[in-house]
């Protein structure tokens, strides 16, 4: 007799969720439950049914299964010719996801059907590079040396003292893992013979003992393209720790800083500079001379009446953009510097012109304190 379908015994489709199954679970367990039908041998097997259903279908990895290859992934015959073999297979699958080791992790073995055992990738390095704004605005080319590790020139990277070659292990074949299947299931694990590794050195290279790479210091260059911001990572294929036993190498991962810069200020694209003023040239108007970030000059008019935090855009003075045609803008901000260090004379003709001075003259201050007296309801000078 053949078993019913498990998402026909919930009343459930096959893309219900894990809340629909437990609502439709539950509705059915209390309808068929033996304490509410004693005596009753169908709602027993029905109970049973729902139970066996609602277990398997709660399981993420019993579900995948079960949708499939049905109710023959539970059971110890086979379903057909090369079934037993699929199913293993995809077991398998699971198995090695879920404990991991698997097959194209960074820095772990190449293995599994087609891959190369003993071939160890290399590890990812990372190197810190500190620029100026300039820099980053203009682009470089900048050298590095690094600490790393390089295939061995004298075994050419298999680990074997030269004129003898690594022998294949007998453990596990040269897979370098090893299988235990029971039924349907299989489960694979590193080769305790070889680690993984697939081979075995009996007589290793003096030069790097049997590890196919020696340390060595390299010189690389570096193209930092023009409109890099502070924190990018570079990442130059290949250039990492090669790997063991001639695996392939990792990655260098540049990663950039650009130092404080002593005048400007960077939002993305755009560079904010701020610029003290005199009270005169606040007051009257005038011109100031400021720095731009690709080395030149630039002049910018103040107008008469200028406040501090008064900002002045510069449109296409600011850093370009990485990979663009665009170019940022320069935004000085000025700030009214208040005189010091005053002679008599100058204190005189402040105080002269503090006694002619009419609230035109200042009319924030004077629209503040005549809030102030309103709000107090006395005479309040500014």
């Amino acid at each position: 007799m053949s078993k019913r379908d498990y998402y026909e015994i919930l009343g459930v489709t096959k893309t219900a969720t894990e809340s629909e199954l437990k609502v439709a679970f539950r509705k059915l367990a209390m309808t068929y439950h033996p304490d509410r039908n004693p005596g009753d041998k169908d709602a027993e097997i029905k109970f049973k049914e729902i139970n066996e259903a609602y277990q398997c279908l709660s399981d993420g990895q019993k579900r995948a299964a079960y949708d499939r290859f049905g109710h023959a992934a539970f059971s110890q015959g086979g379903g057909g010719p090369g079934f037993g073999n699929e199913f293993g297979d995809f077991m398998s699958d699971i198995f090695d996801n879920f404990f991991g080791d698997g097959r194209g992790a960074p820095g772990g073995a190449a293995r599994g059907r087609g891959g190369a055992p003993g071939r160890e990738r290399g590890a990812d390095l990372r190197y810190n590079l500190e620029i100026t704004l300039e820099e980053a605005f203009n682009g470089k080319a900048e050298t590095i040396r690094i600490p790393t590790s390089v295939t061995c020139e004298a075994c050419d990277g298999s680990g074997a003292k030269p004129g003898s070659k690594p022998r294949t292990c007998q453990t596990c074949a040269g897979y370098g893992r090893v299988r235990a299947a029971q039924g349907f299931f299989a489960i694979e694990r590193t080769c305790p013979n070889c680690h993984g590794r697939g081979e075995i050195v009996d007589d290793p290279c003096t030069a790097c003992q049997g590890a196919g790479r020696v340390n060595r210091e390299r010189t690389l260059s570096i193209n930092v393209p023009a409109g890099v911001d502070d924190g990018l990572r570079i990442r130059l294929s290949g250039e990492g720790e090669s790997g063991l036993r001639g695996g392939p190498p990792g990655d260098l991962y540049v990663f950039l800083s650009i130092k404080q810069h002593e005048f400007f200020q960077r939002d993305g694209a755009d560079l904010f500079c701020r610029v003290p003023i005199s009270m005169v040239t606040a007051a009257l108007s005038g011109e100031i001379t400021v720095p731009v970030i690709d080395g030149t000059q630039t002049q910018v008019r103040i107008p008469a009446g200028t406040q501090t935090a008064k900002q002045f855009r510069i449109k296409g003075k600011g850093m370009p953009v990485l990979r663009s045609r665009d170019v940022g803008d320069l935004y000085i901000q000025v700030f009214v510097e208040t005189p010091q260090n005053l002679t008599k004379r100058q204190r005189e003709l402040l105080q002269e012109f503090d006694q002619s001075a009419s609230p035109e003259n200042h009319p924030e201050s004077a629209g503040f304190f005549s809030k102030v007296r309103d709000f107090f309801g006395s005479a309040v000078r500014p």
